[in-house]
């Protein structure tokens, strides 16, 4: 059913004879950009006492060991397409990500400020990570509520819509049409992005896991298809 969303169907004289049509694998629509979100891989442990550093606001982590081997797992997956742009966000850990696929295809990455990690107040520097696996009943009801502000200043729904709406926008832009994009990203970036691809609850994508690759495509007319969501086929065996 994609496959010809956003395609001409000029088709010329209403006599031309109607001809068969085959169900065929999707392809980019003419003027369309993709947009491949990655989740950055693992990053270190959060430890009780040790908060991570904090880059304008945002807990900063370095990738742990599995992260960096799941960094060079996507470099070998996305190596092999034709990638227009690379982005990055702020954080380091977006940054380390994307360090093999710099090497593998010799793009320079773009940070895009607006696609940085949702802010979680109080909880930032590890904080967040700690009650969550202490089952804080915070954390439940941030869940059950669907929305990050339940934290102690924590980010509004309608602060990360919009800068993700915006950071995805700076992307295409910078992409162009015809042409594919690699934004290494965070876990609620991609699930308000899929969010609003889809129009689905806040929540519904938040569950994309680290080295993840998940692909919008935003079509001449501005609109967004969720393409894939999650997909970790790379990070197995």
């Amino acid at each position: 059913m994609t496959a010809g969303l956003w395609e001409s169907h000029a088709h010329g004289s209403d006599e031309r004879a109607a001809v068969g049509a085959v169900q065929r694998p999707f392809r980019l629509p003419p003027g369309a950009t993709e947009v491949v979100l990655v989740r950055h891989g693992a990053s270190a442990e959060a430890i009780p006492g040790q908060p991570f550093p904090l880059v304008d606001g945002r807990g900063d982590p370095p990738l742990s060991p599995d992260g960096e081997r799941q960094a060079g797992l996507i470099a070998a997956r996305l190596a092999r397409e034709e990638i227009s742009k690379l982005f990055i966000t702020p954080l380091r850990r977006t940054a380390r990500t994307a360090d093999p696929l710099v090497a593998a295809t010799g793009l320079e990455p773009t940070v895009i400020e607006e696609l940085a990690e949702v802010r979680l107040g109080d909880w930032e520097g590890g904080e967040y990570r700690i009650r969550a696996a202490n089952r804080d009943p915070l954390v439940r009801r941030a869940f059950e509520e669907e929305r990050w502000d339940v934290i102690p200043n924590g980010e509004s729904p309608e602060s990360l819509a919009g800068r993700v709406r915006k950071g995805v926008d700076r992307v295409v832009e910078a992409t162009g049409p015809d042409a594919v994009a690699v934004a290494i990203v965070h876990g609620a970036v991609i699930g308000e992005a899929c969010r609003q691809a889809s129009g689905s609850r806040r929540f519904a994508f938040v569950h994309a896991d680290n080295g993840s690759i998940t692909r919008l495509v935003i079509g001449p007319d501005g609109r967004w298809l969720l393409l894939s969501f999650n997909d970790v086929s790379h990070l197995v065996g």
